[in-house]
């Protein structure tokens, strides 16, 4: 991996910008895939300790979503060492990352940024089975339950007291009621944190603005995978939206493209074909980076090959592991 050249561009960012940058990538390669998770919050908090002295410190994100519970206790962290904390999006930054950008005081978009509704999708013991996997449940959109309820009183024309009963019971024979108590415990929680996170940015100051933030990020784009691109984001949403100088914009986007190459993340992760090509039984392959200027940390997945049974492949751990 090409640490140095990330580096360079990592210090002409912050030249540019006059900031502290810290990079964190949560990799999204097919068939090893890293996700935002509460393992990040110390390992951030030590790149944290170490940032050179800036009056503003920036993210550098890229993410296709993950844990809705880290983005508030990482950004409370981030503020204990600066009043101004912004957030660069070259390319993704989804459901959880979007959330984190609902917290800085500024995201800047490059024209490649994307951003992305935050209406959960929950699993738990309680949800249905997949039938084509039984072992494994199938996650539960906050969305579909709500739409199924706005499909029964609008197509269905179901108004009195009755049918919504009825509605509700088929509903329940269907989906455990526990399971259903979960998806809405994590549509309130959400949006709970989403309005927190708004409030600590100092950007939006006005209940009704938030309210209607939260509310188009939560209910009205009717797809899990929308993606908002910047200028959405800015004139439909309201958020703080930089659009990057032409330097910086040419800059985001190279920083971007190495971590690409460095992490392989448009190529689909597939160890077998390197058994077959060097004869290796073991391996430990990169899914995401946490760096700044004076440290590195990689999610390391590591795992073995079942030579006799071609195509058994176990992961044996994963885990950020510290280099610098």
């Amino acid at each position: 991996m090409n640490r140095n050249h990330r580096l360079e561009l990592i210090q002409k960012i912050e030249n540019n910008r006059n900031s502290a940058l810290i990079s964190y990538i949560a990799g999204d390669r097919e068939n090893i895939s890293t996700r935002i998770a509460p393992d990040s919050i110390r390992v951030i908090y030590r790149h944290l300790e170490n940032l050179k002295e800036y009056d503003k410190i920036d993210m550098f994100l890229y993410t296709r979503g993950g844990d809705v519970l880290t983005p508030w206790r990482l950004i409370n962290l981030i503020r204990e060492y600066t009043d101004e904390f912004n957030v660069i999006v070259p390319f993704r930054a989804y459901s959880a990352g979007t959330l984190i950008c609902l917290g800085a005081n500024t995201v800047i978009m490059g024209k490649m940024g994307e951003l992305g509704p935050i209406d959960p999708v929950v699993a738990n013991a309680f949800n249905p089975k997949d039938p084509n996997d039984p072992s494994t449940r199938i996650p539960i959109s906050v969305e579909d339950v709500s739409s199924y309820f706005d499909l029964a009183r609008g197509k269905g024309n179901l108004s009195d007291e009755e049918s919504h009963i009825m509605t509700f019971s088929h509903l329940v024979e269907n989906v455990h009621p526990l399971s259903l108590g979960n998806v809405h415990r994590n549509y309130l929680l959400i949006r709970t944190i989403a309005r927190k996170l708004l409030r600590l940015s100092n950007e939006i100051k006005d209940k009704n603005k938030i309210d209607a933030v939260v509310d188009y990020l939560t209910k009205n784009l009717y797809a899990h995978n929308y993606m908002i691109s910047r200028k959405e984001a800015r004139d439909d949403i309201g958020l703080n939206i930089m659009e990057p100088d032409p330097e910086l914009e040419e800059l985001i986007w190279e920083l971007y493209k190495v971590y690409e190459e460095d992490l392989s993340l448009r190529e689909a992760f597939n160890p077998v074909l390197n058994m077959q090509e060097y004869g290796q039984y073991e391996f430990t392959v990169v899914g995401g980076i946490i760096e700044s200027d004076s440290n590195l940390d990689y999610f390391e997945y590591k795992g073995q090959i079942d030579g006799k049974r071609e195509g058994d492949v176990k992961i044996s751990s994963q885990k950020w592991t510290q280099k610098i």
